[in-house]
């Protein structure tokens, strides 16, 4: 959503310091803040519903090609791709109603002084201020490393989605304020003309700077989060191994699972037992070595980890899942992680006693059931049992839960693909639009300073480098934030330590940074054609 409120934002200011001028003008000669405003929101809102328009069209008219690409490892039906009347009535409102909002917001000075946009004053330079809300999200996303992670799904949403949101947020607010730095640097430390004419023009307005590479910005910024949890998981993966291969060993093939919690907005829900008559049926299954029943801790809460509790006697006959200490009496109990995902292996280790006694073992809610078996048949037979008995609680060998797992990882993977080589696009959109637009507002400037005998080369040197600069700057920023952040969230979440990218990372940024440049390097010939002594007439 931000590369595509930034490009409606963009493409809303195009012309806009023509616009301003011609709105000053109308304001000194009478019109009042008020009629200006409506002016400039009905020019705006009337393009941005005949693109609406169309948008609705090319959705429909491209849904067949879309729906049988693969974006989560699994093809669409054309159905599938389909809008309810909530989603037409956002986009049909919410686009018109965002490009009025910011052609409002662009008429800030018309609104307020008509003369200085007359007289073209400079804007008041942006404050060092605006690195606060980056180092509000990043402080906030730091916190939970040292506070631990928020109780329940719903809260690590709410803070995790906020942190991640407000330090977006402060790419946007602190962009302008880095580039007006790396300007005034560039334009102290060269020597060549182009450079210094962009440095000067940079420091003289980096809103405008910035605006055009903030849609870039932020599509690297997520990149860089989006591959650095997924790249992170991949690479310590579900086991907590490094060897996904390795990880598949006979006991987590032929060690079946069912779970029986449910999670509702009290609580974690547990069936109350399992009939002695299915745990009998379980053991004379042929292959069948071992059932055991995982409890529930007594006391246990909504908040407290993935905790069960299991008798020593049942656990010598599942080992997947652990083991009594050496020398521990089969008639007590034991704890143990219930997180199959994270621990348990061909050689699970010694589990903790629990202060329980097997009887008052029976009377607790039952999370789960742990089936040994000595292969794929006796996997499958002990399987039908369970299924007729729990038709709505499946079960798995612990493989195919470990394997469901990456498979649902590499699906969020090749998602967050697509939205990043959805976002580039867009965001290459917004930076041709500023870049045209930078071209109509300074064709006078550009036309005299071809007149006073700048070549065209150097020129073009000038333009290339008013967006390269702030380009480059934030490239650097949001990555190494982008980065930041999905490190934090990786060590409050999941207790791991930030795995760098492959290749493929860096394809992706390269590629991104290439199409701007491409983008750039495609608006040039406007140079030629809108710059000359026509051009450099006063209006």
């Amino acid at each position: 959503m931000f590369p595509v409120l930034i490009f409606i934002g963009t493409a809303t200011r195009l012309s806009a310091a023509r616009r301003e001028q011609r709105f000053a003008a109308l304001r000194l000669i009478g019109a009042t803040p008020r009629q200006i405003a409506v002016i400039a929101a009905v020019e705006s809102s009337v393009a941005a519903v005949g693109g609406v328009a169309a948008g609705f069209a090319l959705f429909v008219l491209l849904r067949p090609a879309l729906a049988p690409i693969p974006f989560t490892g699994e093809p669409f039906f054309p159905g599938d791709l389909s809008l309810n009347l909530p989603d037409v009535v956002l986009v049909a409102l919410g686009v018109p109603i965002a490009a009025a909002a910011a052609a409002r917001l662009a008429l800030r000075r018309v609104t307020r002084s008509p003369l200085g946009v007359t007289r073209q004053t400079t804007a008041r330079p942006p404050r060092a201020w605006r690195i606060l809300p980056l180092l509000a999200g990043l402080g906030e996303l730091a916190w939970f490393v040292h506070a631990g992670q928020p109780a329940g799904t719903a809260g690590q949403v709410r803070a995790y989605l906020s942190g991640i949101l407000l330090t977006m947020i402060g790419l946007i607010v602190v962009g302008p304020w880095l580039t007006l730095a790396g300007a005034r640097l560039v334009a102290r430390r060269t020597r060549r003309p182009a450079a210094l004419i962009a440095g000067r023009r940079l420091a003289d307005n980096p809103q405008a700077g910035f605006r055009a590479v903030a849609g870039l910005a932020l599509a690297l910024f997520v990149t860089s989060v989006a591959v650095g949890i997924i790249t992170t998981i991949n690479a310590y993966g579900t086991t907590g191994t490094r060897d996904h291969a390795a990880a598949r060993g006979p006991a987590q093939r032929h060690t079946l699972i069912d779970r029986f919690t449910t999670y509702t907005p009290a609580g974690p829900q547990d069936i109350a037992s399992i009939p002695a008559s299915l745990l009998g049926d379980l053991r004379r299954v042929p292959g069948v070595r071992g059932v055991t029943v995982i409890h529930r801790p007594p006391g246990a809460g909504r908040v407290d980890p993935l905790i069960g509790v299991v008798s020593c006697a049942e656990l010598s006959g599942t080992p997947a899942l652990g083991r009594c200490a050496a020398g521990s009496d089969p008639a007590t109990t034991a704890t143990l992680s219930t997180d199959f995902e994270a621990r348990f292996g061909d050689h699970a280790g010694t589990v903790g006693p629990a202060a329980l006694s097997p009887d008052g073992l029976r009377h607790l809610p039952v999370q789960s059931l742990a089936v040994d078996t000595d292969g794929p048949a006796a996997v499958e037979r002990a399987r039908t049992v369970l299924d007729l008995a729990y038709l709505s609680y499946p079960s798995v060998t612990i493989a195919e839960d470990l394997d469901r797992g990456l498979r649902l990882t590499t699906a969020y993977r090749q998602l967050a693909n697509v939205v990043i080589l959805t976002s580039l696009p867009i965001a290459g959109c917004s930076l041709a639009v500023s870049v045209v637009a930078g071209l109509n507002d300074r064709r006078r400037p550009f036309s005299l300073l071809r007149l006073a005998g700048a070549p065209l080369g150097m020129l073009r040197r000038v333009i290339v480098l008013e967006s390269a600069l702030p380009l480059l700057v934030l490239t650097v920023v949001s990555i190494a934030t982008g980065f930041l952040a999905a490190g934090l969230f990786l060590r409050s979440q999941l207790h791991e330590t930030l795995q760098p990218p492959g290749g493929e990372y860096y394809l992706i940024v390269a590629a991104g940074l290439l199409a701007a440049l491409a983008v750039l390097a495609s608006t040039l010939p406007l140079l030629r054609r809108i710059t000359g002594p026509a051009a450099a007439r006063s209006d």
